[in-house]
């Protein structure tokens, strides 16, 4: 049973970032960061990818950025919080292009498998302080926060190009999805 809630929890990662992968690539140049929003679309992919990377590990101490990460920020998930009047830092870090984007996202999926496959899915805690949860069901979730912005950014797309209202253009990723690049 162990291997096959890993093969499910792998497909489903690998499905879901399929999905955000999609959406960025059809993100239209003048929105990637566009602020007249709350969040620009660069934000919440990154926030989405960065989340999916730190709750892949086995706890918050064994989590590394990922190489192109702007670490001196007061929120460096790209998604401003309140802001720390005392810090001289700044709020988010400066916009992250498609390219950089697209190179987290490889890096995600990428290393999803043997994330999945050295996570102890039996753990009664998540590994993290915050979430108070066993292990199985974090993993869960984190497939629920993808998927979460991945519909956030998708229907916004829809909404901006009338193209794109046909869901076969923003397609469904169901399961059984493994490739480098998705087509």
């Amino acid at each position: 049973m162990a291997d096959e809630l890993r093969s499910v929890l792998k497909s489903q990662y690998h499905a879901s970032l399929a999905m955000l992968h999609e959406a960025i690539t059809r993100c239209p140049d003048d929105v990637w960061s566009n602020s007249a929003r709350k969040n620009a679309f660069w934000q919440v992919a990154y926030h989405t990818l960065f989340f999916t990377h730190l709750y892949l590990q086995r706890d918050e101490a064994t989590f590394r950025p990922w190489k192109n990460h702007q670490r001196n920020v007061q929120h460096p998930d790209g998604i401003a919080g309140p802001s720390d009047p005392d810090s001289k830092l700044p709020l988010i870090p400066y916009p992250y292009t498609r390219a950089q984007v697209l190179e987290y996202w490889e890096f995600c999926d990428g290393m999803a498998d043997e994330a999945i496959d050295g996570l102890d899915l039996e753990s009664p805690q998540s590994g993290f302080s915050w979430y108070k949860m066993s292990k199985l069901e974090h993993q869960l979730v984190n497939i629920r926060h993808i998927q979460h912005h991945t519909g956030q950014v998708s229907a916004y797309l829809r909404r901006l190009d009338p193209k794109l209202k046909d869901q076969k253009k923003l397609p469904w990723v169901g399961s059984g999805w493994r490739s480098a690049t998705p087509a």
